[in-house]
C-alpha cells in the first residue's frame, strides 16, 4: 500500500516525467509499473494512486508528447508554410523522444486530449489549401506516419545497445551493401554509407519534411 509520504512527493506530472525518462533511456518495452516504481524510489502501489494501469500511464505519456508540439503558427504566412512549421515541430518532438514515438500511432486518443490541438491546426491549414474534410483527414494521418518514420531510428537498434554495438551493426550493414555486385547494383554500392546510417541526419529529416509538404501543396486545389 502506498504510504502517505510517497503520495505526498509524487504527482501525475512526476510520474509521467519519470516514465518519459525511462522510455528515452531504456526503450518502450522496459516501461512497466514495477520498473518505474524502482526508478522513482517508491512502491508500485504509489503509482496506482495516480494511474490505474499501464495503459492509462501510456495515454498520459502520449498526451505529454502532444503537449510539446507547437501549434502557434503565424496566421499571416501561407497555409503550406504553416504546415511546414507544424510538421517540423511534430518531428522535433518525436526525434527528442523516439522510443515513445510509436505510442503516438497506437494510443487511445481520448487519453491524450492535447492531440486535438495539433489535429485541429492541421485540418484548418489543409482546408485553406482547398482539401475536403475527408482528404484533409487522410493527409493528416499520412503526415503523422511520415513524422514518425523521420524520427525513429532503425528499429533493430535498441536503446540499451552500447555505442560500440550500434557502430558494429552500422559497419556490418555498410559492408553488406558495399560487397554487392557493382555491375548490377552500382548505385546501391555508391550509396552504402548513407543506406547504412542508423539515425537520419538533420539534413535528411529536413528533406523529408520538405518532400511531404511539397507533395501536399502540389495536390492542393488552392496550392
Amino acid at each position: 500500500m502506498a504510504t502517505t509520504e510517497e503520495r505526498a512527493r509524487l504527482s501525475r506530472e512526476t510520474v509521467v516525467d519519470g516514465a518519459l525518462a525511462l522510455v528515452d533511456e531504456e526503450g518502450l518495452d522496459r516501461l512497466t509499473v514495477r520498473r518505474l516504481a524502482q526508478r522513482l524510489g517508491v512502491t508500485p502501489m504509489a503509482l496506482y494512486w495516480h494511474f490505474k494501469n499501464k495503459e492509462e500511464l501510456q495515454g498520459a505519456l502520449v498526451n505529454r508528447l502532444w503537449s510539446l508540439v507547437d501549434t502557434d503558427v503565424d496566421p499571416a504566412t501561407p497555409w503550406h508554410a504553416r504546415l511546414h512549421v507544424l510538421m517540423t515541430s511534430v518531428v522535433a518532438v518525436l526525434r527528442t523522444h523516439p522510443s515513445a514515438a510509436q505510442l503516438m500511432m497506437t494510443a487511445n486518443l481520448e487519453a491524450a486530449p492535447y492531440c486535438y490541438d495539433s489535429m485541429e491546426t492541421a485540418l484548418v491549414l489543409l482546408a485553406e489549401g482547398g482539401f475536403t474534410p475527408d482528404q484533409a483527414a487522410a493527409i493528416s494521418k499520412y503526415g503523422l506516419r511520415t513524422a514518425t518514420m523521420l524520427a525513429v531510428r532503425d528499429p533493430k537498434m535498441q536503446p540499451q545497445m552500447t555505442a560500440e554495438e550500434v557502430a558494429e551493426a552500422r559497419r556490418r550493414k555498410r559492408v553488406m551493401f558495399e560487397t554487392l555486385s557493382s555491375d548490377r547494383y552500382r548505385h546501391v554500392v555508391e550509396a552504402a554509407p548513407a543506406l547504412a546510417a542508423i539515425d537520419q541526419s538533420d539534413a535528411e529529416v529536413a528533406l523529408g519534411i520538405e518532400l511531404f509538404v511539397a507533395g501536399v501543396r502540389a495536390l492542393a486545389p488552392n496550392g
